[in-house]
């Protein structure tokens, strides 16, 4: 029998409903029987919230853990992360690639839920997938909650029945949302290579670690600073069946906007994102490669500390 992504997710799920309280979250049961689980929006959240958030948009496929390190002289929290079927779990799951709008509301949709949807079909039909489950999850990066249009909508486009849709919600600009970016970062690593062409089939086997950024004010200096915590100390690790050149455009190093932070190259470019690189994003400060058909190890990139505490704001 088929794995099932929706299934497999579903335990990180009933952890956050059944801890609720002490993960400084809120679960709510709309009119048409959807469960919604607010990470954020109307409450403070946690590190541990935003670990189970990472694992359930991983589809279970993913283990966390959260430590103390240093960038610099200053102390800094990351989340380590290692992911088994990383195609599936990251593409197939994991990745923001359902542009949710409904009405007047608008989010970034991932979670095993867009396998049900289908967003976007050639992710699907490049790592040979289907999911077929009568119940879905659906996380959601965005500042306000859904209301029951919203939710029916989604459940219409999963083919499933509203009480049997859960979605969780986390504004970029809280503690879930700075956890939940840095744990995108070998997701991201693996949209780059998929743009690029690479068969992401390859990858057996995947590891990263990112420092989580500290809670900003708004949206938008949250966007940079989140991303700025891959971009420039992001590492991942890859075993992957054979080598290929493509590697060595992973990190960011290889970006023309890369040195200055992501908040800044967006502002200079007048927060038009078609005037700046599109993969910078997508982009981890360094890579290692374990080709495992040869044995060989390969590293690029190296992180950047000043870039990153510039970001942060430190004093």
């Amino acid at each position: 029998m088929a794995l099932s992504i929706n299934k497999t997710a579903m335990p990180a799920v009933q952890e956050m409903i059944d801890r609720r309280n002490e993960l400084g979250i809120t679960v709510m049961v709309q009119e048409n029987g959807t469960t919604c689980i607010d990470c954020g929006v109307h409450v403070p959240g946690s590190y541990r919230a935003g670990a189970l958030f990472v694992e359930t948009c991983l589809a279970g496929l993913a283990t966390t853990a959260i430590t103390m390190e240093r960038v610099g002289d200053v102390p800094v929290p990351f989340l380590h992360l290692t992911v088994s079927r990383p195609a599936l779990a990251c593409l197939g799951s994991q990745k923001a690639g359902w542009v949710l709008r409904a009405g007047d509301y608008s989010a970034m949709a991932s979670g095993p839920a867009r396998a049900l949807a289908m967003k976007p079909k050639e992710t699907y039909w490049r790592i040979d997938y289907l999911d077929t489950s009568t119940t879905g999850i659906l996380a959601l990066e965005a500042d306000t909650l859904p209301g029951v249009e919203v939710t029916g909508f989604i459940a219409e486009k999963c083919g499933i029945d509203p009480e049997d849709l859960t979605v969780l919600v986390a504004p970029t600009a809280s503690l879930v949302g700075s956890v939940q970016i840095s744990g995108r970062v070998i997701t991201a690593t693996l949209h780059k290579l998929e743009e690029k062409g690479y068969d992401v089939r390859r990858i057996s086997h995947a590891a990263g670690r990112s420092p989580i950024a500290p809670v900003k004010r708004t949206g938008i200096e949250a966007m940079g600073v989140t991303n700025d915590c891959n971009v420039y100390y992001g590492s991942v690790s890859l075993v992957v069946e054979g080598y290929d050149p493509v590697f060595e455009s992973l990190p960011s190093q290889t970006s023309p906007d890369y040195g200055r932070p992501f908040g800044r190259v967006l502002k200079d470019a007048g927060y038009d994102f078609l005037k700046m690189d599109s993969l910078l994003a997508f982009s981890p400060a360094e890579v290692m490669i374990n080709d495992s058909n040869s044995g060989r190890v390969h590293h690029f990139g190296s992180p950047n500390g000043d870039v990153l505490l510039e970001s942060f704001g430190v004093s």
